[in-house]
C-alpha cells in the first residue's frame, strides 16, 4: 500500500464552511422566536441578534473543532477513525465487515464538490462509520479501496452461494441499467403518493405560535369565539354560497395533497436508475441529496412487492431488496418503486429469484384462523353496537353493527383472496394485505432460523404462526394449521442444515 494511504487524514476543509452554514439554519428560528416575542422588551431585536451571532460563532467554531479532531486512516486491514472535541474516540472497522461503501450528495455539499462516505456494516446505526465530508474523488478512490480490499472473499461467498441457489441469477453484463424512471413516470408516481404530511408539520409549528401573536392558540374559548363568527358569517353568505365553498375547501385540500405527495417524490427518486455493475446493484437517486448505493447480489436476503389501494387497480407495484446493508437505518431497499410486474421480473431474477406463476401451489390460512379474525373484527363494532341499543335513541345501534358486518366481511375477503402462502424446492412465497396486498419472497437457503408461535386462542384453536428469520428482516406467514407449520419448519431446517456455511 502507498505511504499516503496509511497515514491520518482529514475530511476537506471546506466541510467546516457547511457546518458554519447548518449553524446559521439553527440560529434562525430561535432569533424569530425572541424578535417577536416580549423578552428583552423594546431591545428584544437586539438580543435576537446577539442570540443568532452568538449561536453562529459557536456552530462555527465547533464545526472547525469537529473538523480539525476527526481523522481517518486506510489500514491493510481496517479502516480506522478518530474523532471527538472533549474526549477522543477511536473507532475500527475491518473491512471483511463492510458490506459496502455509499455516497450521499446533499445539496449544500453538492455545491461545494463534496459527499458524504458511509461505510455500511448491515448492523446500523453507531456500527456504520461516516465520513462528512470528502471531495468527490476522494470518495469514489476509499470505495474503490474498500471494494478492493475485500473483494476476493465477497466473490468466492458470492459465487459458492449463486451455485447453491435455485434458480441462479442470470447474467447481465457491467453496467446495464435494469429500470430507471423519467420525468413522466416521476410525475405519474408522485400523483398516487397523495399526502397531507403538510398539516402534521403545520400543526408541529403551532407550539411556537405563541411567540409571534397575542392570543394563545391553545385556549379553547378562542377557538369557540372564532367558530362562533364564522358560523354567523357562513349562515349570512346563504345556502348556494357554502355548497361552493365547502366544495372549494375540498378542492384546495385535494390540490395540497397531491402537491405534497408530487414535491416529496420528486425530490427523493429524481434521476432514479437502477444498473446491474458486476459489483451489484447500483441505485442512484435524489433531486438535492443524491445518492449513490451499491448492493451486493449475495447481500439480498428477500425480495418485498408492495403496492396501494389505488394503484394496484392500474397494476403499479413497488419493489424492495431486503439486504444486510442498510439504506436510511432501514433494511428495505427500494429498487424499482414505481414499475409494472413485467418490468419487476427481470431485477428479480438478476438478484436469484423468481416470481410466482400460474403452477405456483397456493395455500390458504386455517378456516379457524379464518373465523377468529373475521370475529375479532367485528367485535369492537358489536360492544359499541350493544352500549347504543341500551342507551342511545332506538335505530342507532344499527350503524356500528352495520359497520361490524362490513369488517367482518372484508376480512373474510382477505382471507379468500389475499393471505396465502407456498413453497417450492428453493423459495417461499407470502402474501397478505386486504387493499393494498403485499407478496415477500424469500430463498430458503438464506434463512437463518425458523420458529413456531402460538398464542392462547391459536393453540386452542390449531393454528400458529411461523416466523423465518432473515439478514435484516422478518417474514411471518400467519394463521397455519399447526400440522403445516411443522411440515414447512421441517422443510426449511432441511435446506438449513444440509448447507455448510463454513464453505460459502
Amino acid at each position: 500500500m502507498s505511504s499516503h494511504l496509511s497515514t491520518p487524514r482529514r475530511t476537506a476543509p471546506t466541510s467546516v464552511v457547511i457546518g458554519a452554514l447548518g449553524s446559521v439554519q439553527n440560529a434562525i428560528l430561535p432569533a424569530l422566536a425572541i424578535a417577536f416575542s416580549g423578552i428583552g422588551g423594546s431591545g428584544r431585536f437586539g438580543v435576537a441578534i446577539a442570540v443568532a451571532a452568538a449561536a453562529i460563532v459557536i456552530g462555527t467554531g465547533l464545526a472547525y473543532l469537529g473538523w480539525r479532531r476527526l481523522t481517518y486512516v486506510v489500514g491493510e486491514a481496517d479502516i480506522r477513525v478518530e474523532s471527538g472535541i472533549i474526549s477522543r474516540a477511536a473507532r475500527s472497522v475491518p473491512y471483511e465487515r463492510i458490506q459496502d461503501v455509499s455516497l450521499a450528495e446533499p445539496l449544500l455539499a453538492r455545491v461545494f464538490g463534496l459527499v458524504a462516505v458511509k461505510f455500511e456494516t448491515g448492523a446500523g446505526g453507531s456500527e456504520d462509520i461516516t465520513l462528512a465530508y470528502v471531495t468527490t474523488a476522494e470518495g469514489s478512490r476509499l470505495r474503490q479501496l474498500v471494494r478492493e480490499r475485500r473483494d476476493e472473499e465477497a466473490v468466492a461467498k458470492a459465487a459458492a452461494l449463486a451455485a447453491l441457489a435455485a434458480p441462479a441469477p442470470s447474467e447481465q453484463p457491467a453496467g446495464q441499467v435494469l429500470f430507471q424512471m423519467s420525468p413522466q413516470r416521476l410525475i405519474t408516481f408522485g400523483l398516487f403518493e397523495f399526502s397531507l404530511a403538510v398539516f402534521a408539520v403545520l400543526l408541529g409549528l403551532l407550539q411556537y405560535a405563541d411567540n409571534f401573536v397575542d392570543i394563545s392558540l391553545w385556549d379553547a374559548r378562542v377557538w369557540e369565539r372564532w367558530l362562533s363568527e364564522q358560523s354567523t358569517w357562513v349562515a349570512r353568505i346563504g345556502p348556494a354560497a357554502q355548497v361552493v365553498g365547502a366544495i372549494a375547501a375540498v378542492f384546495v385540500l385535494v390540490v395540497i395533497g397531491f402537491a405534497t405527495g408530487l414535491l416529496r417524490t420528486i425530490t427523493r427518486d429524481w434521476g432514479f436508475v437502477l444498473e446491474r455493475t458486476a459489483r451489484g446493484f447500483r441505485r442512484r437517486r435524489g433531486l438535492f441529496t443524491r445518492t449513490d448505493v451499491v448492493m451486493p447480489v449475495h447481500r439480498v436476503q428477500a425480495l418485498a412487492i408492495t403496492t396501494g389501494p389505488l394503484r394496484y387497480r392500474f397494476g403499479w407495484r413497488s419493489l424492495s431488496f431486503v439486504s444486510l446493508a442498510s439504506d436510511n437505518e432501514s433494511a428495505s431497499h427500494a429498487v424499482a418503486p414505481f414499475a409494472q410486474i413485467e418490468e419487476i421480473a427481470p431485477i428479480a431474477s438478476a438478484a436469484g429469484f423468481y416470481l410466482p406463476d400460474e403452477a405456483t401451489g397456493w395455500q390458504r390460512s386455517s378456516i379457524a384462523y379464518r373465523t377468529d379474525k373475521a370475529i375479532g373484527a367485528a367485535l369492537l363494532f358489536v360492544v359499541v353496537a350493544g352500549v347504543l341499543a341500551l342507551f342511545a335513541p332506538m335505530g342507532w345501534f344499527l350503524i356500528p353493527l352495520g359497520a361490524a358486518l362490513v369488517a367482518a366481511a372484508l376480512s373474510l375477503y382477505e382471507w379468500e383472496l389475499r393471505r396465502r402462502h407456498a413453497i417450492d424446492d428453493s423459495q417461499i412465497f407470502a402474501m397478505h394485505g386486504l387493499l393494498a396486498p403485499q407478496l415477500q419472497i424469500a430463498t430458503r437457503l438464506k434463512l437463518h432460523s425458523v420458529e413456531i408461535a402460538q398464542g392462547p386462542l391459536a393453540r386452542l384453536r390449531g393454528y400458529a404462526t411461523l416466523h423465518l428469520g432473515l439478514g435484516g428482516g422478518e417474514m411471518a406467514i400467519r394463521g397455519l394449521p399447526l400440522a403445516r407449520a411443522r411440515e414447512l419448519r421441517a422443510k426449511i431446517l432441511t435446506t438449513i442444515t444440509a448447507t455448510d456455511f463454513a464453505h460459502i
